[in-house]
């Protein structure tokens, strides 16, 4: 069975985050989307909904992670080539995102990594299973 995936995420601005992500190529679902949340489509079995931060704290007790000084999580995307890699990353930088990790070049897998403007650590893989290790 196909098990969908909902990452959520707190945001301290959700248009700001919308035209980010929009800059790197994500669209949105406008029946999950009002002024409180949207959801972006990663693919047919994943979406980010993206939570602006009062409405994120009304799922849960805990106190948000402070991006600036705690990791919280490490999103991972595929990518289907290494160039697609770069330029994912470089979008993102040129779109208000901040450097996060060293590309990362292991020869058969290869990634770049970027923050979003809200400090959620994002990484893009590309991986050439040809290439793996035995």
């Amino acid at each position: 069975m196909s098990r969908k995936l909902f990452v959520n995420l707190p945001v301290s601005d959700l248009d700001r985050s919308v035209t980010f992500f929009t800059a790197l190529g994500f669209t949105f679902d406008p029946n999950f989307t009002d002024e409180n949340a949207t959801c972006m489509v990663v693919n047919d079995d994943t979406s980010v909904m993206l939570l602006v931060q009062p409405f994120f704290s009304t799922f849960t007790t805990k106190a948000i992670a402070d991006t600036g000084s705690h990791a919280e999580a490490i999103m991972a995307i595929g990518a289907d080539s290494r160039e697609e890699v770069d330029d994912l990353v470089d979008r993102a930088l040129a779109a208000g995102g901040t450097p996060f990790n060293d590309k990362d070049d292991q020869g058969f897998m290869y990634g770049g990594s970027f923050q979003d403007p809200d400090g959620h650590l994002w990484e893009v893989i590309y991986m050439d299973q040809s290439q793996m290790p035995t």
